[in-house]
C-alpha cells in the first residue's frame, strides 16, 4: 500500500464525501466544510510502518479477527469514537488471521486487542470489547497521561 491510496469518508459536519489517504501527514480536513474527518483505515504487514507509525496523530489500533464476535461489536464502537475524536486520532484496523506478523509482534492472545500508538511507541494496551463511551474514555486517558 502506498500514500497514494485513499479511502472515501462522508463528512459528519455537512455530508459531504471526502477522498482520505491512508497514509499521509497531518489530519484529515472536509474539503467543504474543513472541519476535521474521522480517519479510518486499514493496515497489514506490509504498510503498517507507512500507516500507523509514522502518523502524526495518536493512532488507535484495532487487531481483531472475521470470526470474533466481540470485534463484530466493537468495531462499530470504535468507529463512533474516531468520529468523536476526529482531527485528534486515527483508528487502523489489522485482520491478525491475514496479518501473522503484527499478531506476533504486537503478541495477541485474545480479540479484539486495541493498542493506542503514538509516533510508532505504544502507549496503552487492553483486551476484549467495550461500549463506546468506555473506548472513549480509555482512548482520552490514555492520550491524557502521555501528554502529562
Amino acid at each position: 500500500m502506498s500514500t497514494m491510496q485513499a479511502t472515501t469518508v462522508r463528512c459528519p459536519h455537512c455530508g459531504r464525501t471526502n477522498r482520505v489517504a491512508v497514509a499521509a501527514e497531518g489530519r484529515p480536513k472536509c474539503g467543504h466544510c474543513k472541519q476535521p474527518l474521522p480517519w479510518m483505515v486499514d493496515a497489514g504487514d506490509d504498510d503498517f510502518t507507512e500507516v500507523v507509525e509514522r502518523a502524526d496523530v495518536p493512532v488507535v489500533v484495532d487487531l481483531w479477527a472475521t470470526w470474533c464476535g466481540p470485534c463484530r461489536m466493537v468495531s462499530p464502537a470504535l468507529e463512533t469514537v474516531a468520529t468523536d475524536l476526529a482531527g485528534r486520532i486515527k483508528l487502523v484496523k489489522v485482520d491478525i488471521d491475514k496479518n501473522p506478523r503484527l499478531s506476533r509482534r504486537f503478541e495477541v492472545q485474545a480479540v479484539p486487542t486495541l493498542l493506542i500508538l503514538d509516533r510508532g511507541e505504544t502507549v496503552a494496551r487492553q483486551a476484549g470489547a467495550a461500549p463506546a463511551p468506555a473506548l472513549r474514555q480509555w482512548v482520552e486517558q490514555s492520550l491524557t497521561t502521555r501528554k502529562g
